[in-house]
């Protein structure tokens, strides 16, 4: 009886150390926020990569649990401020929905900087961060930033093959810059996040949106749309610029160690392995939309040069905008044409 009253004890002892070991071993838990379903290719192909990365780094200390969908609360425009504010560790946000926040980020938006090559704007963002960028993210600890694929337009009835197509008609947009395109093709922009866009298009509230094709699939927007156009080549106009951040005081508290975990999984490469992430989400988008008998329109060269000269304008406005801001406008979007270059496959 004695024997076996050990034998329990002994038993307990042992759940009780596996638990405790379980537990010590997870000593950092982090709450990741975004805006997009948990099946999007964005969270599915990149944020769990990255976190699993992250893990695998602490040797089994951190542990990040991603809350897709605003599932934390909010609207997305509020994930920077979820993160400044410390409601939430991280976030993965785009950083247009706060217009004007982040200027200096916005030169890779633009169109005529950023044309078809994520993986070259990625890494020219990685480039210029410590030298032009880092002093605008105040309050957050920037682990990547990142662009998507680049701006197409989808229609919902309309096949789209020059500026003058899209007059008149009301064009979702993401960000600023993306509305200064809208402007120059005389189209009029309408913000709306990208989870409302479905709901926008089926109702008519716009008659098309810039978008990339990667959020065909997670948004089901074959359902909404009859047409999908870009330039040659897959020329597009502009892009999107993103972020994932971590709160800062939450960072700075953090042990040495435990930051190398994060910093070793968000290096360079990482940022170049995103663009391929969102490259291959865009190939998909494509087939999804086509299988599904929606039209892709690629343009010819003449009609994407007509594209490029109308919205030409948008850099000089960007440029006269963010001058009157003290920033280098100008130095700002030939460094970013000229790393982009630098690092082109």
């Amino acid at each position: 009886m004695r024997l076996k009253s050990l034998m329990a004890g002994f038993a307990g002892t042992a759940v009780a150390l596996i638990l405790a070991s379980t537990a010590s071993a997870q000593e950092f838990t982090f709450k990741l926020h975004h805006f997009l379903g948990a099946k999007a290719p964005a969270q599915a192909n990149m944020l769990e990569p990255w976190a699993r990365q992250v893990e695998e780094n602490s040797a089994g200390r951190v542990k990040i649990e991603i809350f897709p969908a605003m599932t934390l609360g909010g609207r997305p425009p509020e994930l920077i401020q979820q993160a400044r504010d410390g409601v939430v560790d991280i976030v993965w946000t785009v950083n247009g929905y706060t217009p004007g926040l982040f200027p200096r980020t916005e030169v890779m938006e633009l169109p005529g900087v950023y044309l078809n090559d994520v993986k070259a704007a990625n890494l020219a963002l990685y480039d210029m961060f410590e030298s032009d960028l880092r002093q605008e993210y105040k309050g957050v600890e920037v682990m990547w930033l990142h662009v998507h694929a680049g701006q197409g337009i989808m229609t919902v009835d309309k096949e789209v093959r020059s500026p003058a197509d899209l007059d008149g008609m009301k064009i979702r947009i993401p960000t600023r810059t993306g509305a200064w395109v809208i402007e120059a093709l005389g189209a009029s922009p309408l913000a709306t996040p990208v989870p409302e866009v479905p709901a926008a298009l089926s109702k008519k509230v716009i008659d098309a949106t810039l978008l990339p094709w990667e959020i065909i699939p997670p948004l089901k927007l074959q359902n909404q749309i009859g047409y999908f156009i870009e330039g040659h080549d897959s020329t597009r106009l502009g892009t999107t610029s993103f972020q994932v951040s971590m709160n800062k005081a939450r960072w700075d508290s953090l042990p040495e160690d435990i930051q190398k975990a994060f910093r070793d999984a968000s290096g360079r490469d990482w940022w170049g392995k995103v663009a391929e992430v969102w490259r291959a989400g865009d190939d998909f988008g494509i087939k999804m939309a086509t299988d599904a008998g929606k039209t892709h329109v690629m343009l010819s060269e003449d009609e994407t040069q007509a594209f490029l000269d109308a919205v030409e304008p948008v850099q000089q406005r960007w440029i006269d905008e963010v001058t009157g801001s003290g920033i280098d406008g100008a130095g700002l979007v030939q460094k970013a044409k000229d790393l982009i270059a630098a690092n082109a496959e």
